[in-house]
């Protein structure tokens, strides 16, 4: 049986001002897939041997597995009848913030791409991407597997046609993340959509679109404080902040202790911090754990760097 295997990283979507935009692959987490093409033709897909870190659990059924809703749509596309077995080392945590359900899309796509020699373009691969965020999110949407599939900054543009944009990251940008323990909500994405605003003030959409122009310059221009300068959104932010306990002095506490910015990773409740060196970072760590601690909540906090995206482990053959 050929079989191929592929990684695909964590991921922050939004960075502050820029909802659905903005995306920047992390290297704080991994999701690993294995798809497998058996030797009967019934087109079926099963989700097999699930490694996952203690605390993750994810859906073994078609319709609710983001690998398995992307396999299951390019398999229509490309008219392939095979049956289809999907191994998952789950490495990413489910309804965090980072890009979990993104990951493993990203990670199908890519190895069922190589398996099957389709050569897909990359646009179209992020796309197929897409329909396995409609496992958290209820809908597609680009800005976190579009960088976990390309790997570091991406603004996402959909008119007049769909398009991805990369930066590099500067060498000098530095990252923090805090993943509260607490509980979150099933479809906790789609949960956190539905929550939003659907108008703001033109103050507030002006805000916004300075911020997120002032994280691109500084993303072209490689200068992490510019990046930081733009860390500030107006319109969603103040909603999703709600559900996260003792954010604002969680956002004071970790810049009082030498981060230059903090923003919620994605919907959340996972924050994540900007820095320029590593220099503070155990003291913005710090200032994170015990921010959550004064409201009894238990957190684990990382340093971490962006991630150049998507990779395959070569092609295996498993007996």
């Amino acid at each position: 049986m050929n079989s191929f295997r592929a990684l695909a990283p964590s991921s922050t979507a939004n960075f502050g001002p820029g909802f659905d935009i903005f995306g920047l692959a992390l290297d704080l987490f991994v999701d690993e897939i294995i798809i497998t093409k058996k030797q009967q033709q019934n087109g079926i897909i099963t989700i097999s041997t699930i490694k996952q870190n203690e605390g993750i659990q994810i859906p073994y059924d078609n319709e609710n597995n983001s690998a398995a809703l992307v396999v299951r749509k390019m398999m229509e596309d490309y008219r392939i009848k095979d049956n289809i077995d999907i191994q998952i080392n789950k490495g990413v945590p489910p309804g965090y913030g980072l890009g979990s359900s993104a990951a493993s899309s990203v990670a199908a796509a890519y190895a069922f791409d190589k398996l099957f020699n389709l050569e897909i373009n990359s646009i179209q691969l992020i796309n197929y991407s897409a329909e396995g965020e409609r496992a958290s999110a209820g809908t597609k949407h680009y800005d976190n597997v579009a960088s976990s599939m390309l790997g570091g900054f991406i603004i996402v543009r959909n008119f007049p046609r769909m398009e991805f944009i990369k930066f590099e990251p500067p060498e000098a940008l530095y990252l923090v993340v805090g993943i509260p323990n607490i509980a979150v909500p099933k479809k906790k994405t789609e949960v956190a959509r539905s929550l939003l605003p659907l108008t703001s003030s033109l103050d507030n959409i002006i805000s916004n679109i300075s911020n997120a122009s002032t994280i691109v310059a500084g993303f072209a221009y490689k200068d992490v404080k510019m990046i930081a300068k733009g860390i500030d959104d107006k319109i969603v932010e103040p909603i999703r902040k709600k559900t996260i306990p003792a954010y604002d002095k969680i956002k004071e506490s970790a810049i009082n202790a030498g981060a230059l910015a903090l923003t919620i990773s994605g919907a959340g409740p996972s924050v994540i911090s900007i820095l320029n060196t590593d220099k503070h970072s155990r003291d913005v760590m710090e200032a994170i754990k015990e921010g959550f601690a004064e409201s009894n909540i238990e957190s684990n906090v990382y340093l971490c760097r962006p991630s150049n995206g998507a990779k395959n482990q070569d092609k295996i053959s498993l007996s």
